[in-house]
């Protein structure tokens, strides 16, 4: 499983991406309108930073609308995959875009049920995103409903891609790449946790008293 930075900060990408810690980057229209910059604008400036994947939102709720946002985005930059709404039209755009030379990838987002993931793998999405986070908050199992869809994926061969989303700490993470997502999506903090153990942290600091008790400098000393 790889990671995908769930975010529109530029700081938080440029951190996550230099420190090699994602692959990619997600982002929606709330974590674009909390930067307040300009939608386009501001996935060039992503695109220059990341050499992965960046899911980028259309707005529009017709096929039409939608897949004229969609050709727009996807002239930014060709790391530019286009998120739709797990719709009737979000899917009927799904096919036409995945129709188109070359074919523009697309991840079917607000997945919530299996039947909803294998509807968007058969129209040609280049994605899902199950939210895991979303489903656990009203009582309802968010990581069985990622496993089921990795299972049927699986079963029928089918080449689209699970992105764990609305991941809301390690333990989501970890159970989501057991049960084989290909990706989870997290926010810039829950990344982090990833990274922290208090018994590396205390294992360091132990290492560096016993050099220093040794009477030994660290070169940068």
């Amino acid at each position: 499983m790889q990671f995908f930075l769930d975010s529109a900060n530029v700081a938080e990408i440029q951190a996550a991406w230099e420190g090699g810690l994602i692959a990619g980057v997600t982002t929606n229209p709330s974590l674009v309108a909390k930067e307040g910059k300009d939608f386009h604008g501001l996935l060039k400036v992503i695109a220059g930073i990341v050499d992965g994947p960046i899911s980028a939102e259309v707005l529009d709720t017709t096929a039409e609308g939608m897949t004229i946002e969609a050709r727009l985005l996807a002239r930014l930059s060709p790391n530019i995959v286009i998120k739709l709404p797990v719709t009737a039209d979000g899917l009927r755009v799904a096919r036409t875009l995945a129709a188109e030379t070359p074919p523009i990838r697309t991840n079917v987002t607000l997945v919530f049920t299996p039947m909803q993931a294998l509807l968007a793998a058969r129209a040609g999405a280049s994605y899902v995103s199950p939210f895991v986070g979303r489903l656990d908050d009203i009582g309802q199992d968010g990581l069985g409903l990622v496993d089921d869809i990795c299972r049927v994926f699986e079963r029928h061969s089918l080449s689209c891609q699970v992105i764990a989303a609305s991941i809301r700490h390690p333990v989501h993470a970890l159970k989501a790449a057991l049960l084989g997502a290909h990706f989870a999506t997290l926010p810039y903090a829950v990344l982090r946790q990833l990274l922290r153990h208090p018994l590396t942290d205390a294992g360091i600091e132990k290492f560096m008293a016993d050099w220093r008790a040794a009477g030994r400098h660290t070169e940068n000393a």
